[in-house]
């Protein structure tokens, strides 16, 4: 399972723009993807300024696409996430793979890689999905990291302090540099897997492979003590050095506004493997993708927790006005009164980084924000429905949040229905219609 087969799938469903025009991958590529990024189609840029590499982008862009990547209805997704985080299997390793048909000296100048947006410090790789592993062997991780290209063999690698933060600081107390293999161009389902809130210790590669139905193939790499995925793209060899930082950004992150310019570890890249044709795989930072890929798995996580508290939830929505990681609007079917506050209080515990939640009735559409507003307008009442948090750990992508300590103040906004008054009150007016006037409507609206 690899990238060019989910493209190939999509080309048939008609899902890929091919981009015949030269394009240069600095600001002009990110001009283009910036325009298509909100529920728009796979791009393929076919003519790369200097270079013969072609361009991939928005390949995740949209909830139905990452649906059909996993095989599953959108209703069933959250399940599907949460069956494969349960029950990881490791993959298959193998000797060879479409990877290694190019194997080569480092020359990272020669990979298309883009420049984002006009302030960035450079050109940023930013699908770059991560394998390494603790010094003994026990403990495996994988995750998504950007990566600032500083030279033909070093980059900038941005480490935020989770799982393979704390593999590096391991590393770094036995005075050694910690060996990577960074695959790009991957099937959706590892970037997923990638993505997901797991335990330290649960090696994500095996979630993939749960999620890929045991079809994921892994390589050993040559230089590095680390796994590749076979059927990616592109896989750079790397060791993070355990002395040495420079200076990271400033980069736009997933708010859209620029995250700060910070002392950064450097990895030097060894080996490069590739396909002879390998497609690169762009994703435009605060994007549609960006927020789909961070937030759809904390979603999945906001659904198992608040699953525990409330007799069912039928939605989650982490909004992208919220830039797929702030906001929060959970639907649920309420018994009593309360059940909107523990939903609220689950949701807070289960996404750490969530500032705002709203909670809503089953009959409003969590995607539809005008819907949502409306049930704040009927349903909420600041004196009794409102919860405010103050002084807890938030998200450091919060410009608003305290820059020196991370702590923020939360809100969740019960906009239940308050089951003590009448239903009657609550409810939208319906106009009833006849088959025969609901499909002149359908035929007049498709004129």
């Amino acid at each position: 399972m690899s990238l060019k087969s989910f493209l190939e799938q999509m080309e048939n469903r008609k899902e890929v723009l091919h981009i015949e025009d030269e394009v240069s991958p600095n600001f002009e590529i990110a001009y283009i993807m910036k325009s298509f990024s909100d529920n728009g189609p796979i791009l393929l840029f076919e003519k790369v300024e200097d270079t013969k590499t072609k361009i991939a982008a928005n390949v995740c862009g949209t909830r139905r696409r990452l649906c059909e990547a996993l095989g599953v209805e959108q209703h069933q997704l959250y399940q599907r996430l949460l069956e494969a985080w349960r029950s990881p299997k490791k993959p298959r390793i193998v000797d060879d793979g479409a990877v290694k048909e190019v194997v080569e000296e480092p020359d990272l100048l020669r990979i298309p890689v883009l420049t984002h947006f006009e302030r960035d410090a450079g050109p940023y790789i930013t699908s770059a999905v991560v394998h390494a592993k603790s010094l003994d062997g026990t403990t495996e991780n994988v995750s998504i990291h950007r990566f600032q290209v500083l030279d033909e063999r070093h980059l900038a690698i941005r480490l935020v302090p989770r799982h393979l933060y704390k593999l590096w600081q391991m590393a770094k107390e036995a005075e050694v540099d910690l060996d990577i293999a960074i695959s790009i161009g991957v099937h959706p389902a590892v970037m997923l897997a990638a993505s997901s809130p797991l335990p330290f210790g649960v090696c994500e590669f095996d979630v993939a492979n749960t999620l890929l139905n045991d079809n994921l193939r892994l390589i050993k790499c040559k230089y590095v003590d680390a796994y590749a995925v076979a059927d990616a793209e592109l896989v750079l060899e790397g060791r993070i050095s355990a002395t040495k930082e420079v200076a990271e950004g400033p980069f736009v992150d997933i708010t859209g506004t620029y995250d700060i310019e910070r002392k950064q570890p450097v990895v030097e890249v060894v080996n490069v493997m590739h396909r002879r044709d390998y497609v690169y795989q762009a994703l435009l930072p605060s994007s549609t993708e960006h927020k789909l890929l961070m937030g759809m798995p904390f979603e999945a996580a906001i659904y198992e927790a608040v699953s525990k508290v409330v007799p069912k939830v039928c939605a989650v929505n982490l909004s992208v006005g919220g830039s797929g990681w702030l906001h929060a609007i959970i639907s649920i079917e309420k018994q009593l009164d309360g059940d909107g506050k523990n939903a609220l209080l689950a949701a807070f515990a289960a996404h750490l980084s969530l500032k705002h939640a709203v909670v809503v009735d089953s009959d409003i559409d969590v995607f539809n924000i005008l819907d949502v507003e409306w049930a704040i307008a009927t349903r909420f009442q600041a004196g009794e429905d409102l919860l405010v948090i103050e002084n807890v750990r938030g998200s450091t992508l919060d410009s608003s949040a305290n820059q020196e300590t991370g702590l923020t103040t939360k809100m969740g906004i019960d906009a239940t229905r308050p089951l003590s008054k009448p239903k009657e009150k609550f409810e939208k007016a319906r106009i009833p219609a006849s088959k025969r006037v609901e499909e002149l409507t359908r035929k007049l609206h498709s004129l």
